[in-house]
């Protein structure tokens, strides 16, 4: 009997030096489903694009920066290849912060995907309940929508996308 072998590898290339980040916790998991669950849902219904989860490259320079977000999304019109991986910018990306992945991606990513004018950054915190969505304006991210513990984000970038945030981190 023939096994199916699956690509887990969570090696990044981050600024030229490959990184293996930690396998997530069960946690992290949950409030991931959650997310690309109601995010699918509205994706699909509204047919506006593709979403994807890690473990997905996305190759932004090949061998400086190839990152895998928790979450992505790209648009139906953008040009992007989508094979094995993600060659180019995707219209949105999600990282969902551990306590061990801190700063790589509230600093590091974030420095990254705003080089590349990635237009929406999604910012998880499953130990604050907190989500914050960050927008490209001119060189930099600024914060769009933000919601702790309860309330609603909304995104710019998939058309009429709001989340209550709830619903992402019930168990």
């Amino acid at each position: 009997m023939e096994t199916l072998e699956r690509d887990l590898d969570l090696t990044e290339i981050i600024n030229g030096e490959e990184i293996m980040g930690p396998s997530p916790f069960r946690r992290h998991q949950v409030v991931s489903e959650n997310l690309y669950d109601i995010i699918r849902r509205h994706v699909r219904k509204n047919k506006l694009g593709k979403l994807h989860y890690s473990p997905l490259d996305v190759i932004f320079e090949e061998g400086v920066n190839r990152l895998q977000p928790d979450i992505l999304f790209v648009r139906k019109e953008n040009a992007v290849i989508e094979q094995d991986w993600i060659r180019g910018v995707p219209d949105m990306v999600c990282e969902i912060i551990s306590t061990g992945t801190y700063e790589r991606d509230m600093v590091v990513k974030r420095a990254i995907y705003e080089k590349y004018r990635v237009p929406e950054y999604w910012i998880v915190l499953p130990e604050l309940q907190a989500i914050e969505v960050l927008t490209i304006e001119g060189d930099r991210y600024k914060t769009h929508s933000i919601a702790e513990i309860e309330g609603v984000v909304s995104s710019k970038v998939i058309d009429g996308l709001q989340v209550n945030i709830m619903d992402v981190f019930e168990d």
